[in-house]
């Protein structure tokens, strides 16, 4: 397995309030990783660190082999690194193909010809080709998720990351986006994902990271995490969602 990813000791604060108190885990290649806890855990920290949104105060991030923390070119290590947003993040005053291929354009320098046929390829993917040339502030919440997946893949990412992707959704549109989220994983897309759908991470990751109050309180399988936690915390935190 092709380690991917090391994250070591990872601490960042925002002004007095200790976010992440050393945060440490390793992602290889193919692998799907579900961070999962209450709100406030510092989950979406560490992925926002992951992809420099925020700049942890100390530890290592490795990706790649490349130490992140001191890189010289962060839109060079954006480009492989794919988000998907919470609020989706998408330009509401653009087309949905506009929206896929603008980064395409002016980070990858591709022509238009190539951004839009890789556009409409991963519209496709995600079930959203048939709007293509409809303007953004006319979709429902699950499109224009599906279109945020398809701008981020439009970049060839070699690890994708989400922050909590479906937790601005009405409930029926949930399930539309973690089909094609269980699509990309099944291709062995490398994911790390920031989660409040338990059932998803159980069935789709293949490692889990639980974190309470900026630590890291438990990892491993699905099966060791959700069958067998050995933490109280753990156990606490998933009977709700057993219930």
């Amino acid at each position: 397995m092709k380690e991917l990813i090391k994250i070591k000791d990872v601490h960042k604060s925002f002004d007095h309030l200790e976010v992440l108190k050393g945060v440490s885990f390793e992602v290889n290649k193919n692998d799907v990783v579900c961070l999962i806890g209450a709100s406030g855990s510092g989950k979406s920290t560490m992925l926002r660190c992951l992809n420099l949104l925020e700049v942890a105060d100390s530890g290592e991030i490795i990706v790649d082999g490349q130490d992140i923390l001191h890189t010289k070119d962060i839109n060079a290590y954006r480009a492989k690194v794919g988000m998907v947003f919470q609020q989706f993040n998408l330009f509401n005053n653009m087309t949905v193909l506009k929206n896929c291929m603008l980064a395409q354009q002016k980070v990858l320098k591709r022509n238009a010809a190539d951004a839009q046929e890789k556009a409409l390829y991963f519209l496709k993917k995600v079930g959203m080709d048939s709007f293509a040339h409809a303007n953004v502030n006319t979709l429902s919440g699950g499109q224009k998720q599906r279109v945020a997946i398809a701008r981020a893949l439009c970049m060839d990412p070699e690890i994708l990351l989400f922050d909590e992707p479906t937790s601005a959704l009405d409930p029926e549109m949930v399930g539309e986006v973690l089909d094609v989220m269980k699509s990309l994983a099944q291709e062995g897309l490398t994911m790390v994902i920031v989660t409040h759908e338990m059932s998803f991470a159980k069935d789709v990751s293949t490692k889990v990271v639980f974190m309470a109050n900026g630590i890291i309180e438990e990892q491993g399988t699905p099966q060791q995490i959700f069958e067998h936690p050995t933490s109280e915390r753990t156990k606490a935190f998933l009977a709700r969602f057993n219930r």
